[in-house]
């Protein structure tokens, strides 16, 4: 009998407040360095990543605030539900990041935790955060966004 392997990426977790609280720069792409009751709790769909953000030290980056919660079968050797996790990226993605983060008014924030080909993957974002009017001018721009589609497709059945 032979094992197939996943194919494809299957999304395990969003953060959706990210995307509003923060105007993204640029994404990058990380591994995830886990334990097997991790994995399998995330097999599961349970993850939040909420109040993620990460951190870089001595040239290594770290996911703090991730909250996977314990396994549901395991025992003794079950994980702590919101320990440090070390990220794979690239030596000289990790220089980037460090040098952009430090140009003032940056952080990291996860936009995503998906599946890859088996492998758990986070989609990392160099962000900056909005201010409030930022926010209310995103808003407002998204609703005069949504008015303007919907009277367009209004005429093309030929309500109006």
């Amino acid at each position: 009998m032979t094992v197939m392997k996943e194919k494809g990426r299957k999304v395990i977790a969003t953060n959706r407040r990210a995307r509003h609280n923060y105007t993204i720069l640029d994404t990058y792409e990380a591994g995830i360095v886990l334990v097997g009751t991790e994995v399998k709790s995330l097999r599961e769909g349970k993850a939040s990543l909420v109040d993620a953000f990460a951190t870089v030290d001595n040239g290594e980056v770290w996911l703090r605030g991730l909250h996977i919660p314990e396994f549901s079968h395991g025992t003794w050797t079950n994980h702590s539900p919101r320990r440090v996790r070390k990220l794979l990226l690239h030596k000289r993605e990790i220089e980037r990041l460090v040098g952009k983060s430090r140009e003032g008014n940056q952080t990291l924030v996860p936009l995503s935790m998906y599946f890859s080909d088996g492998k758990v993957k986070v989609e990392l974002a160099l962000a900056r955060g909005k201010q409030d009017y930022d926010k209310r001018q995103d808003l407002a721009r998204r609703t005069a966004e949504r008015e303007v589609t919907r009277e367009l497709g209004r005429r093309v059945k030929g309500m109006r």
